[in-house]
């Protein structure tokens, strides 16, 4: 983030101190979450509390995601910086913007009008180029730039949708939440071939 006063950054280099301290290891990841605004992906009434290892309420009974867990998501997708990513539930846009310093480029899906529309007004205000945000149904994924070399479900259910799994790249990944309501865990699906 550019700027002549950026009065957040000694948050940031808190919050990545934090990351390190719970076992956060990537370089990339962390160097991510230095650079990235995560105050401007809040609402005004939790500003305050933007760089805590918290979620926030986002509006319409949402939440932008921990950072620990966030740092997690992303260390298990083990982005290079070439791969083309979907990202399904784009929320708050943080961890758009997150997985926009990580990859090549981001598309991302938000069933919510007005989360997609605050996401965007976000990513521009921090700069974020090489992503894209699509209102629809996230378990239809987005046809139109796949195939993706990784794919990160934010909100999982009971199986992969085909659509998602149509639109994975050979050899690319899936990281999703599987299982019933409250009891699900986080899965990294990876396709070993055209099939």
């Amino acid at each position: 983030m550019s700027g002549a006063a950026d009065t957040y950054a000694g948050y940031r280099v808190r919050l990545v101190e934090t990351l390190r301290g719970r076992g956060i290891r990537d370089l990339a990841v962390l160097k991510a979450f230095a650079e990235t605004p995560r105050h401007l992906f809040v609402p005004p009434a939790v500003r305050h509390r933007a760089y805590d290892d918290a979620a926030l309420p986002i509006g319409n009974g949402q939440t932008i995601s921990q950072p620990f867990m966030q740092a997690r998501y992303l260390e298990a997708l083990r982005l290079t910086g070439t791969e083309r990513v979907l990202e399904i539930g784009t929320g708050s846009g943080y961890q758009t913007a997150l997985l926009g310093a990580l990859a090549g480029t981001v598309f991302s899906v938000e069933r919510v009008e007005s989360l997609a529309v605050a996401a965007q007004r976000a990513l521009r205000e921090a700069g974020v180029a090489n992503v894209s945000v699509l209102l629809g149904d996230g378990t239809l994924g987005w046809s139109a730039y796949a195939p993706y070399d990784a794919i990160l479900v934010a909100a999982g259910g009971p199986a992969v949708p085909p659509p998602l799994i149509e639109q994975l790249a050979p050899e690319g990944r899936i990281l999703i939440p599987l299982g019933k309501r409250g009891a699900q865990v986080l899965t990294l699906v990876e396709r070993t071939g055209s099939e």
